[in-house]
């Protein structure tokens, strides 16, 4: 089992890097579009013409990155419940309601979910392990019963922690954007204590832009959160889904059929 979570760290790991790749990029290519002094749009997404941050170590561009290394995550978890879907079609157990179980009859069904050195056991196929060498070493229906209710909580537990990476990306993503206005209002009022001459017209106007953009940065956080948030419970709940599947295929298909006098 160790294996098959390197081998799935190691898949979060290359999407990470892509996902950031990713970020750059789509940073890049906003700021050749909205490259005019003037661009509502550029200053709303970018911090781009502002005083606040060197261009582009804007906190609208640490947000960005953040955001899209939760996409990838996302990525990782929708592609994770899809496979763990799948493995529902692939027959591990006889579906024939006539069909009864007995200890040595269990071995084939083994070695038929056993994975390979570097292939990665998904639940279904951990599940149908854990309770055929439970059957087989103490001929326990109720064993074996017990075993596929620990193990179904053991992997729920397994689960949440899986998503702790975007639950801290979509706890940041915020925190940043709160940080960003907090900056972003010590500047403007840094900016009208530094006027030479308080009846200037123009002080007001500069103060209120920069406060204007100072909230863009909240602004941005909160909607790129709620995406965040509101794709993290539709991988999860599909994943619970598949979890729940799996364990309903191991108690209709292997529980209920195990006979031994």
């Amino acid at each position: 089992m160790a294996k098959g979570q390197g081998v799935e760290l190691e898949q979060r790991l290359k999407v990470c890097v892509v996902s950031l790749l990713g970020g750059v990029v789509s940073i890049a290519i906003m700021s050749i579009i909205f490259d005019h002094p003037d661009s509502g749009v550029g200053a709303f997404l970018l911090d781009r013409h502002t005083e606040n941050f060197p261009y582009p170590f804007t906190i609208q561009n640490i947000m960005w990155l953040m955001f899209w290394v939760g996409c990838g995550e996302l990525w990782v978890r929708f592609n994770q419940a899809k496979l763990e879907m799948e493995q529902m079609s692939k027959r591990y157990l006889p579906e024939d309601d006539e069909v009864m179980l007995r200890a040595r009859d269990l071995g084939s069904f083994y070695q038929k979910v056993k994975p390979m050195a570097e292939e990665r056991a998904f639940y279904l196929q951990r599940l149908i392990m854990r309770c055929i060498l439970q059957f087989q070493g103490s001929h326990s229906v109720n064993q074996a019963n017990s075993l596929l209710n620990s193990s179904l909580e053991l992997f729920q537990h397994e689960l949440e922690l899986k998503y702790a990476m975007l639950r801290y990306l979509v706890w940041l993503i915020p925190t940043l954007g709160f940080i960003g206005t907090v900056v972003g209002i010590a500047f403007a009022l840094d900016y009208a204590a530094n006027i030479e001459n308080p009846q200037d017209p123009t002080l007001l106007a500069g103060i209120t832009g920069r406060l204007g953009v100072a909230f863009y940065t909240t602004l941005l956080a909160l909607v790129q959160s709620a995406l965040l948030v509101f794709a993290l419970h539709i991988a999860q709940s599909r994943e619970e889904m598949a979890l729940n599947q799996s364990g309903q295929y191991c108690l209709d298909n292997l529980i209920n059929r195990l006979y031994e006098k």
